[in-house]
């Protein structure tokens, strides 16, 4: 039986930074923004060529260990098989161990360039199957959700599929990020994580949780008791200690501010007249960015 067709074309996808949890959501809500890495991706003759730029050009591998290039093997297997060989392009721009979901930027755009440069792609992989084998590959649907569907997102897992409703925000928030120099691995984030937590912590949550869709999508005024979280980011605070202080002080000034994802980055949710003034409030070390709401997500872009 023949393979795949491939198309000649390259194919260019842009992909968003994410921020998961927003607080009390843990692992379930996500928030897409504007701020992208771009991909190139070419069947060649053969062999393997990655060039990258930005974000990881020092640290990043460039063979077959790179996870965008994993990201892409298990969708060319999907599809029927394997191209001749690649040539990837990456302009990277979102911070790597930060919490803005750069693995989840990786794997998207692993995914929608694998089908978009299969001919007949999008019929063999539709944009459900897609959520599902991002979420295989990150190991949970938060992050990947937000980053393929773009807005606001709320995953879940049921019957062990990953599934995903998508919202918009308020068109007045303006997230502001506050990116520390130094990161912290996703896994020793989540290995401070108890095993269990108080009834009433859960309760809790849960509450927040519920008011917070209400908050982002159509009243931001509620913002600051949405954003509370009992379940993780306290828990987090020895591997962030920076972080989860700055976040505190926000909060007490009244600006809604959460750790975005497993940290360390800080993000608030403010109004536009106030995102200026916010962004100058976290001082020295923090690398302080107003950015957009991202509404499309994973998007293939003509070529330049």
């Amino acid at each position: 039986m023949a393979g795949p067709a491939f198309r000649a074309a390259a194919v260019r996808v842009r992909t968003p930074a994410t921020s998961a949890n927003l607080g009390p959501g843990f692992d379930a809500l996500g928030l897409s923004l504007g701020l992208y890495d771009d991909v190139v991706v070419r069947v060649a003759e053969s062999g393997l060529h990655i060039d990258i730029a930005g974000e990881g050009a020092d640290t990043l591998p460039r063979d077959e260990s790179h996870l965008l290039v994993r990201s892409l093997r298990t969708t060319f297997d999907l599809l029927g098989g394997q191209p001749r060989g690649l040539e990837v392009v990456c302009a990277n721009r979102i911070p790597h161990g930060r919490g803005l979901g750069s693995s989840s930027a990786a794997i998207c755009a692993g995914i929608v360039a694998a089908r978009a440069v299969t001919i007949g792609g999008a019929e063999k992989l539709d944009d459900a199957a897609m959520l599902e084998l991002a979420t295989e590959i990150e190991g949970h649907p938060d992050n990947v959700a937000a980053c393929l569907l773009g807005g606001f997102t709320l995953a879940w897992m049921e019957s062990g599929v990953a599934r995903a409703i998508r919202m918009d925000a308020a068109d007045s928030i303006v997230p502001v990020v506050f990116v520390p120099s130094r990161p912290v691995l996703t896994e020793t984030a989540r290995g401070l994580l108890p095993r269990s937590v108080p009834h009433v912590d859960a309760a809790a949550n849960a509450g927040r949780a519920a008011l917070l869709v209400e908050a982002l999508t159509r009243r931001p005024e509620l913002l600051l008791p949405a954003t509370e979280d009992r379940l993780h980011q306290e828990y987090r605070a020895p591997a962030m200690p920076e972080s989860v202080a700055l976040v505190n002080r926000l909060r007490a000034d009244g600006v809604p501010a959460v750790i975005s994802g497993a940290g360390p980055t800080v993000l608030a949710l403010v109004e536009s007249d106030a995102a200026d003034k916010v962004a100058r409030l976290a001082g020295e070390g923090w690398a302080a960015n107003r950015l957009t709401l991202d509404a499309g997500g994973t998007s293939v872009l003509p070529l330049a």
